[in-house]
């Protein structure tokens, strides 16, 4: 079997694999539609691949996904890099997120966390600064739910993708991203 052929695979099998995590997803969409409806925004975050995917999903809510609707406050914390930087130099890395969170976020808000591993610093930070804030956390996670799994109260979403292979649990949150947006435009637009 080539590499390709592999890889094609393995993501098709763990996109699969996952298909139990629909009515989690659905719900997660209705709490971040809420969160709009009422004047509300969504704060994502996450690191390396998975601060690319908050900043593709950050695109589709204040742009558009497919169809043509109302822009949506869906805010990246990891595009602006003097604050990253600034934040990571004067305190501590793990406080990039939770300083963000801190300024920025209000009750009724949601945040966002993306992570594959569940172990990050500045994600549980920024889910503990949440909390203090009545800011609802979405939690896109994997490998089991890491540390971050017994952070998440109960009005929490810890969508947990199944598998151990980074690049798979990436692949399946992109797809879950791709839900998310088609899900809150089919509730605005329906």
């Amino acid at each position: 079997m080539s590499i390709i052929s592999q890889h094609f695979q393995e993501s098709a099998a763990s996109i699969l694999n996952n298909i139990h995590l629909e009515s989690q997803i659905e719900a997660a969409a209705k709490a971040i539609y809420a969160s709009f409806e009422t004047g509300n925004k969504l704060l994502i975050c996450g690191n390396g691949g998975s601060a690319a995917d908050a900043q593709h999903l950050s695109s589709e809510l204040l742009n558009r996904y497919k169809r043509e609707r109302r822009e949506l406050p869906g805010i990246a914390l990891t595009t602006d890099g003097s604050t990253l930087t600034s934040i990571g130099n004067d305190y501590d890395y793990s406080e990039v997120f939770s300083k963000q969170v801190s300024a920025l976020g209000n009750a009724g808000d949601v945040l966002m966390v993306i992570t594959t591993s569940g172990n990050s610093a500045n994600i549980m930070k920024a889910v503990e600064i949440a909390h203090e804030k009545s800011v609802t956390v979405v939690a896109l996670n994997g490998k089991g739910g890491g540390k971050l799994s017994p952070l998440l109260t109960d009005s929490d979403f810890d969508l947990v993708v199944a598998g151990d292979v980074t690049a798979r649990i990436q692949e399946v949150h992109g797809l879950i991203i791709h839900c998310l947006c088609e899900l809150i435009d089919s509730y605005i637009l329906d």
